[in-house]
């Protein structure tokens, strides 16, 4: 099991970090995901994970990585 951390932008409610938690939630190898709304820093936890994918993910959710 590992763990990545992105530090996202337009994260401002938990309508957001809901957001997030959806879109990243069905992606392959991905386990855990949990999102801090006043850091905007996002933690993604699974096996095998893309981080290129998950960064393109998160911008097309609209969190562009900082």
């Amino acid at each position: 099991m590992e763990t990545q951390q992105f530090n996202v932008a337009n994260v401002k409610c938990q309508g957001c970090a809901n957001n997030i938690q959806e879109g990243l939630g069905g992606m392959a190898g991905i386990e855990a995901v949990s999102i801090d709304v006043a850091t905007g820093k996002v933690e993604v936890t699974g096996e095998n994970m893309d981080r290129q994918n998950i960064t393109a993910k998160l911008a097309e959710l609209g969190y562009p990585e900082r």
